[in-house]
């Protein structure tokens, strides 16, 4: 009891301490607080209103970020909160930018999907879910405690959940919504089972660097060391949706409303990538680990995932389905930079990921318009359609050579810094799993040039009848996607300008 009562002080002293770094969530819990209020006492009207304020108020999230960046430099650069459950340092505070960019550019997208805008309940709903995701997502990024890892997937996967289901009149809808949510459990269960046996195996959760739970696994059988952080590593992949548990990716990419699969393949996907730095780091960096090599592991794991995604995306004709694969590739090729573990690596996946939010994005925005416009989803029904949309199908192409990673884009540049750090570190380990991923990232590069051609392709080059269409098409998306290509140009162009923020 006297052990108790002399902790309190100390506990309250760390919480308080913590709050210092902790504005730009505390921002986003009041928030979410004021959309869900909003929402409440001004009904289906409210939809503009929370739109606005959600958009203000991550402005403001991303304003705090900054703050907290040059509060870092001030310091020490890094700072452990609420007694080593999270950790503040500078690249999670360019992950935690990149998340709320993307954020803000999804929020004023949200209602320009026709179907989505003619929802009966309108979409105030939606605005209160995404504002409580990213409190999730932000968690998630600095999560250094198997718990407080546990909780943030919990806290976006619900988010998620609802989102997916958000519009359920169509069948498809329906079915995208349970499969997410049957896939989900069932990752999170086996993720959760993990840790009960990390936690079995050395009475910690703390994932810190320098935490005796890393040398109390040494002392454990190896094999069972090695279940328990391949199960840990499943329910990181879920979000990931690297090989083998992409499955549910295609089906519910497609089936989800278009906004939200932009929101899917951005956002989780980022957040899912700063919280395996953060597992893998203490691993990484301990001298004497002689267990589960997680450099082989996930080298395996970005190659099966650059060669299932890329190669699965070929056969695709349905736009959303072959970018919901080409996403998947984009995973494998990401896990190339982490798996340098070095500070250069870090950069160039932040760098990366970006530059892929804004393309995918940008890609499902503009699937959005053609949807909107005509009502198709199909490839083969783009024929001829660049003469009739020029300004849409020129950003599409051009969105297109960004992911692919054609030079001039950011997406080249993107792949640019992630081979450099990949073969630099190759040079000094001569590790051939490092050749390998180099080589099958070269090789899928190509690959994606052949299904992404294939818009272009049908756009331009390929005729057909046009006729002029009754649905209506927003001239907001194609404003939304100019900027985007631009940007992309722009940051390939110069790529300090971003990485200068970062």
């Amino acid at each position: 009891m006297q052990q108790l009562t002399h902790d309190i002080p100390n506990q309250l002293s760390n919480v308080l301490g913590s709050l210092t770094y902790f504005k730009p969530e505390i921002y986003l819990t009041v928030l979410f607080i004021l959309v869900l209020l909003t929402d409440l006492f001004f009904g289906k009207t409210s939809t503009w209103l929370c739109r606005a304020i959600a958009c203000m108020g991550m402005v403001m999230v991303l304003v705090m970020d900054y703050d907290q960046k040059f509060l870092l430099m001030k310091g020490s650069g890094l700072q452990y909160l609420f007694g080593n459950m999270l950790a503040l340092h500078g690249p999670a505070v360019s992950f935690k930018m990149v998340i709320d960019v993307l954020t803000f550019i999804l929020l004023l997208y949200f209602t320009w999907d026709n179907k989505l805008k003619a929802h009966k309940k309108g979409l105030s709903d939606m605005y209160t879910i995404v504002v409580g995701s990213v409190l999730g997502l932000h968690l998630m990024i600095m999560a250094v405690n198997l718990l407080s890892i546990y909780l943030a997937i919990e806290m976006v996967s619900i988010a998620s959940y609802l989102l997916v289901a958000y519009k359920s009149e169509r069948l498809t809808t329906t079915e995208a919504g349970l499969k997410y949510v049957l896939f989900g459990a069932a990752s999170s269960a086996v993720m959760l089972y993990g840790i009960s046996l990390v936690y079995a195996f050395t009475g910690s959760l703390n994932l810190t660097v320098g935490s005796p739970m890393i040398a109390h696994l040494m002392q454990v059988n190896p094999l069972s060391v090695s279940f328990a952080l391949v199960l840990v590593l499943v329910g990181i992949g879920f979000k990931l949706s690297f090989v083998p548990v992409h499955f549910w990716v295609p089906d519910v990419y497609e089936g989800a409303a278009t906004p939200v699969t932009a929101y899917l393949s951005s956002l989780p996907k980022i957040a899912a990538f700063a919280l395996l730095v953060n597992f893998v780091t203490p691993f990484a960096f301990y001298k004497g680990w002689q267990g589960f090599d997680f450099r082989l592991v996930l080298a395996g794991i970005g190659i099966a995932t650059m060669i299932a995604g890329n190669f699965a995306a070929v056969l695709q004709n349905n736009v959303k389905r072959m970018l919901a694969y080409s996403g998947i590739g984009h995973t494998g090729f990401a896990l190339m930079a982490l798996v340098t573990f070095t500070p250069d690596g870090l950069s160039a996946l932040i760098y990366y990921l970006f530059v892929y939010g804004l393309g995918i994005i940008a890609a499902l925005a503009l699937t959005n318009y053609f949807e909107n416009a005509e009502g198709i989803t199909d490839v083969r029904d783009y024929k001829g359609l660049g003469f009739k949309y020029p300004l849409a199908s020129v950003c599409f192409v051009v969105v297109l050579v960004s992911l692919t990673g054609i030079p001039v884009s950011a997406g080249f540049t993107g792949k640019l810094f992630v081979f450099s750090a990949t073969y630099s570190v190759y040079q000094q380990t001569k590790d051939p799993w490092l050749l390998a991923m180099l080589g099958t990232g070269a090789l899928t590069t190509v690959v994606a040039l052949f299904y992404y051609i294939k818009i272009p392709l049908n756009l331009f080059l390929k005729r057909s009848e046009l006729l002029l269409s009754e649905n209506k098409w927003s001239i907001k998306l194609v404003v939304l996607s100019v900027v985007i290509a631009v940007a992309l140009i722009v940051f390939g162009v110069f790529p300090d300008l971003l990485k200068g923020h970062l």
